[in-house]
């Protein structure tokens, strides 16, 4: 998954989502006006891949096996990542956007939000504003 986009000003970002076609719609929505540095389907991965790949802003589930997109966070920062995080999530309850917060997230994005909000999200969270999905 490789944008066609060519700007140096276009935010890098790595995909991480343990939903294979999640993956492939956040990269479809994000090609647009961003490169997709990686997309990997676990916090482990998500975690190399942020040390390799070093993206702008991290696209990152909340609900994976084996380590959460929160869990993936605080380990980003205490490591130094410098890189933006927003979290993609089903989970439209308030305590997860305190939560995601807590760990280090700027945006909040609804899964079913996904192509109206996830690209403003991004943007919004490279310059260091926050986001939030509106909840239901």
């Amino acid at each position: 998954m490789r944008s066609s986009t060519t700007s140096s000003d276009a935010a890098r970002v790595l995909i991480v989502d343990d939903n294979s076609e999640i993956l492939e719609r956040t990269a479809a929505v994000l090609e647009r006006d961003c490169v997709i540095v990686g997309a990997v389907q676990d916090g482990l991965s998500a975690l190399e891949a942020e040390r390799t790949l070093q993206p702008d802003v991290i696209v990152l589930d909340i609900s994976m096996p084996g380590m959460t997109g929160f869990e993936v966070a605080s380990r980003l920062r205490r490591a130094g990542s410098r890189a933006a995080v927003v979290f993609l999530t089903v989970h439209d309850e308030a305590d997860f956007v305190t939560a995601a917060r807590a760990a280090g997230g700027l945006g909040f994005v609804l899964k079913p939000r996904l192509a109206d909000d996830l690209t403003v999200a991004v943007h919004e969270a490279r310059q260091g504003r926050p986001f939030v999905s509106t909840l239901s």
